[in-house]
């Protein structure tokens, strides 16, 4: 793998998205920062880190998507390979909460946000965004949130977690050519709350009871309500309250 390495940045999602526009960049290419002064979560929200305490990365993705209604295939396999490392770091309780997110004991460890470019003859170029709390330790502003060294009690290689990921997603891509089944279904069973009644908020700001039944093909939130039908959610349609 290539790796880039940068002291600061405002995005390695846009630096990279622009390196890969000029350069025919080999596959797997990583982008990291020490700092990020404009990080980028789901949907145009902020992603904010101690500089120098975090791993920021971004990852060249090619010829893996090849249709646009399956762009939440690599949502599947990026977010099973950052939990399976993060499981063989023994971080404990390690879920995912949709649609990528990755949480231990309920408290945020990784953001990640996937960008995807359709080039003129159709190929789709994917930027994989993928911030983790690893040694920062201070979260009074951000309660939901924590780091591995706070969950474990000891500091990380930063460089090290980044490498891991980058080989279990290629794992993860080569695996999805004739097993992609097993990993959706890794996926679903590793779903936050899954199956336990919850209340949620819509955009109009009502509270609902809702249990979580799945996520559809392109990625939608499957919710059994009250009357016993099954709603479907985008990204920010809908807020787990928790």
């Amino acid at each position: 793998m290539k790796l880039i390495k940068l002291d600061a940045i405002d995005s390695t999602n846009d630096f990279l998205k622009a390196l890969s526009s000029q350069d025919e960049l080999e596959n797997f290419t990583t982008v990291t920062a020490e700092n990020q002064t404009k990080g980028k979560g789901q949907m145009g929200g902020k992603w904010k880190a101690e500089a120098g305490k975090n791993l920021i990365m971004s990852v060249l993705v090619k010829d893996f998507l090849f249709d646009n209604e399956k762009v939440f295939d690599l949502s599947v396999v990026v977010s099973l390979a950052v939990s399976e490392v993060l499981k063989f770091l023994n971080i404990p309780d390690i879920c995912i909460k949709w649609p990528n997110d990755i949480l231990s004991y309920n408290k945020k460890l990784v953001g990640i946000l996937i960008e995807n470019t359709i080039k003129s003859d159709g190929r789709i170029v994917s930027v994989v965004g993928i911030g983790i709390n690893v040694n920062q330790t201070n979260y009074s502003e951000l309660p939901n949130a924590s780091s591995l060294a706070v969950i474990s009690g000891k500091f990380f290689e930063k460089e090290e977690i980044a490498f891991l990921i980058v080989e279990k997603i290629k794992e993860n891509i080569a695996l999805w050519q004739t097993s992609s089944s097993i990993l959706w279904d890794q996926y679903f069973n590793s779903l936050f709350k899954k199956g336990i009644p919850m209340p949620f908020k819509n955009l109009n700001d009502q509270n609902f009871m809702g249990i979580i039944q799945g996520v559809s093909p392109i990625g939608k939130l499957q919710v059994l309500l009250e009357d016993d039908s099954i709603a479907e959610f985008e990204i920010k349609e809908v807020k787990m309250l928790y």
